[in-house]
């Protein structure tokens, strides 16, 4: 569980980076899931866009992704919303204390 600075921090990161990917009409699929895993684990803070065309809302899907994947649910904006997961491979992001 994250803390309210920690959050604070990883939003701050989030700022910049660009969408990783779109979830749009066919929804959450398996394949996207394994595709959100993966880039957790390489890059641990992943921006997730989801479209209008989506037939699930934006709060379900990240529940849907926080379960699968194991990853903290950071940020919701609008239509975007920002995952962080610690990489096991190879953590890069130091999280305040």
């Amino acid at each position: 569980m994250l803390t309210g600075k920690q959050k604070r921090y990883l939003r701050a990161l989030a700022h910049h980076l660009q969408p990783v990917m779109q979830i749009g009409k066919s929804g959450l699929t398996g394949g996207v899931l394994q595709q959100v895993d993966l880039e957790l684990e390489t890059k641990e803070l992943v921006k997730v866009s989801v479209l209008e065309t989506s037939p699930v809302s934006r709060d379900e899907i990240a529940q849907m992704v926080v379960e699968e994947t194991g990853a903290e649910w950071v940020q919701s904006m609008g239509r975007t919303i920002v995952f962080y997961r610690k990489s096991t491979e190879n953590p890069e992001i130091e999280l305040p204390t």
